[in-house]
C-alpha cells in the first residue's frame, strides 16, 4: 500500500472526524473512499463524454432515427403488439 500525505483545510478536519467517528472507521478509511468515490465518478464522466462524442459523430455521418419510429416503438411497451427497437 502506498503511503501519500495530504493536508487538509481546518474547515474539513473536524466534519471529518465527526463522520468517521460516526461509521466507527478511521478517518484514513473515510479519505480512501471518497477518493475512490471521487475516481469513479471522475472515470464514468469520461466515458459519458466519449459515448457523447461518438453519438455526435453518428448523427453527423446521417445515422439517426426518425423520432416518429421511435415515438412509436414506445407507445408500444407494454401492449400484446409490443415493437422491436427502431435500427439504422
Amino acid at each position: 500500500m502506498a503511503v501519500t500525505s495530504i493536508r487538509l483545510n481546518s474547515d474539513i478536519e473536524k466534519p471529518l472526524e465527526a463522520l468517521a467517528k460516526k461509521l466507527d472507521r478511521s478517518k484514513n478509511y473515510v479519505i480512501n473512499q471518497a477518493i475512490k468515490d471521487f475516481v469513479s465518478r471522475n472515470e464514468m464522466e469520461e466515458a459519458r463524454w466519449a459515448d457523447t462524442l461518438q453519438a455526435l459523430d453518428s448523427v453527423k455521418a446521417g445515422k439517426t432515427i426518425d423520432e416518429a419510429e421511435v415515438t412509436s416503438w414506445l407507445e408500444s411497451w407494454g401492449t400484446e403488439d409490443e415493437k422491436s427497437p427502431p435500427t439504422i
